[in-house]
């Protein structure tokens, strides 16, 4: 019977690096493309940005599928990386990287990563975050040009990929390393449990 209620999972989002995190927690799920509208308004809060995002990616994915699937839980992720008041999306090519780099390196940032799930049956939310503050080494020219030229930077925002060669940038942080990768699992998990899915389970 348990089985049975249990909801199936849906990950709003094609990004290999929040899919393999939630390949980590050992529940099966499937992957569904989310194009919702990514824009926000002029001041809003790095928090309220991600929290939105992510509520508004898993919501679409949730009114494409909710007739075919009555107990499903979708989930929907955002991060941004801010430096001081501004935030770092995703280079728009290979200048735009290099700028973003030569603005973090030597200094820290904060890493924002917004959680939502949506039960499609029910229609309950659960959303929330994490921040981590990431420290970048001093770097000079020839390094920033040398990673911006390695591709990794292209699709991650802030232009860095803190589990790839990224790493080599980074002196340190202060918090949940896996909400720097894209999808804080501790958080997740506590959303997930919830919904009545637990990870640790007997």
């Amino acid at each position: 019977m348990e089985e049975t209620c249990t909801p199936k999972l849906i990950l709003a989002s094609t990004s290999p690096r929040r899919r393999e995190l939630l390949a980590s927690l050992q529940l099966p799920f499937e992957v569904v493309p989310s194009h919702a509208d990514e824009s926000v308004q002029a001041g809003w809060s790095p928090d309220k940005i991600v929290e939105t995002l992510a509520l508004r990616k898993a919501g679409a994915v949730a009114r494409t599928i909710r007739e075919q699937h009555d107990n499903t839980l979708i989930i929907g992720s955002d991060t941004i990386v801010v430096l001081n008041d501004e935030v770092l999306g995703k280079p728009v090519d290979k200048a735009d990287a290099a700028r973003m780099i030569t603005l973090l390196q030597g200094r820290t940032h904060r890493v924002f990563t917004g959680v939502a799930c949506i039960h499609t049956g029910t229609g309950e939310q659960r959303v929330g975050f994490r921040e981590t503050a990431v420290t970048m080494k001093p770097l000079d020219t020839e390094a920033i040009a040398a990673y911006v030229e390695t591709g990794e930077p292209a699709d991650k925002a802030g232009a860095y990929a803190i589990q790839g060669l990224g790493a080599t940038l980074i002196e340190g942080i202060q918090g949940c390393y896996f909400n720097v990768v894209g999808l804080p699992i501790s958080l997740l998990s506590d959303m997930l449990s919830g919904f009545g899915i637990r990870v640790l389970r007997p």
